[in-house]
């Protein structure tokens, strides 16, 4: 069976590994019924801090393709993507098509393997934040309903797919990225020096992101987050934020320049994984920052008025704050440990799921 992967940014890649590694391991296993997998990078994410370091930390295999679509506005680069993807699809002929997650790579695989009738997988199917003015969320939505095979990390994924009337071909297997965290986490605490080259001690500092377009694109929103930051940094808890090229280019439009704020550049996976392993607060608009967050137990601020992990919020694990000076402050004050328990994503064991379900399938 022939696999075609599409991936484009950050969060596909570290959910694409441990796919990768389960696909390698049945091959191994199981010589008379390979899965033959070719990976396709679109470029979505094209800077080496956001992009190549990331394929070499998590020994991602480099992609067979790379269409090098990079940066630009959402239509364009969706339809960029479209275009170069059907190319590839005609060329390799594959009998599955795998997207993960909700960027502008994952529509355009979807679209592509759909109009060529080619089926589907979608991994991380069935998120729902319920804000169709997230471009991220319109994306998830056509995926899902285009999708032949629908992997949910939850069982409120489940359910949101259920309302929708979406049933057939819906698995629940657990987080992908889980799996990599898994794996990745006792690597980042081996090989990562990023403490030491930062001089910063264990519960001693904040961490930050800040790079969905919500924020970034709104220089009031962006103004009031980095007050708030600011704010926490000048109570002597300091505040690294590492710098998405979204946030930079940003944060130079709004004429902001936070100087109370340690501003450094992207960070590798494992150095990331270790920043928020030992922060006393992780603050973000991310989607994989909470997961990890919670995973780590390691208190969050939200900033967005909704979020796909529903979980971590629950768990007491994690505030939704949105882009309030006030409210992230107040939320961040009050932040602290969350319920213990069971975990909702699984046991670590999606990807190898998710590899049994293609291989009884084909």
């Amino acid at each position: 069976m022939k696999l075609l992967t599409v991936v484009g940014a950050r969060p596909q890649f570290i959910k694409a590994a441990p796919l990768s590694r389960a696909i390698e391991r049945h091959n191994r296993q199981n010589p008379e019924r390979l899965l033959r997998e070719t990976l396709l990078h679109t470029g979505q994410h094209y800077d080496a801090a956001m992009s190549q370091v990331f394929f070499d930390e998590l020994e991602l295999r480099q992609p067979d393709y790379n269409l090098g679509i990079g940066s630009g506005p959402h239509g364009r680069q969706t339809g960029r993507m479209l275009e170069a993807i059907e190319t590839v699809l005609l060329t390799e002929k594959p009998d599955l098509v795998l997207v993960y997650g909700d960027t502008n790579s994952t529509l355009a695989g979807a679209l592509a393997a759909a109009k060529l009738h080619i089926p589907l997988a979608h991994v991380e199917a069935g998120l729902r934040s319920f804000n169709r003015r997230m471009p991220e969320e319109i994306n998830r939505v056509l995926a899902d309903h285009l999708a032949t095979w629908l992997f949910c990390p939850t069982r409120t994924a489940v359910e949101n797919l259920a309302r929708e009337g979406i049933t057939r071909g819906v698995h629940q297997v657990g987080d992908v990225m889980y799996d990599s965290l898994r794996y990745n986490a006792q690597l980042a605490q081996k090989r990562s020096r990023v403490l030491a080259r930062l001089k910063l001690t264990p519960q001693g500092y904040a961490l930050a992101t800040v790079h969905r377009a919500e924020n970034t694109d709104d220089p009031e929103r962006l103004s009031s987050i980095t007050r708030a930051l600011e704010a926490l940094a000048g109570e002597g808890l300091p505040v690294i934020l590492p710098l998405h090229p979204r946030t930079r280019a940003a944060l130079r439009v709004a004429g902001l320049s936070p100087e109370q704020l340690r501003l450094i550049a992207p960070v590798s996976y494992l150095d990331m994984l270790l920043l928020e392993k030992h922060a006393r607060l992780i603050l973000t608009d991310s989607g994989g920052v909470q997961k990890e967050a919670f995973f780590f137990r390691v208190p969050c601020i939200t900033l967005r008025q909704e979020t796909e992990w529903l979980e971590t919020v629950q768990s007491g694990w994690n505030v939704l704050a949105g882009f309030e000076t006030e409210r992230i402050i107040r939320a961040a004050g009050a932040a602290g440990p969350g319920s213990g328990g069971e975990s909702p994503y699984g046991d670590g064991r999606a990807a190898e799921r998710i590899v049994e379900i293609i291989v009884q399938a084909s």
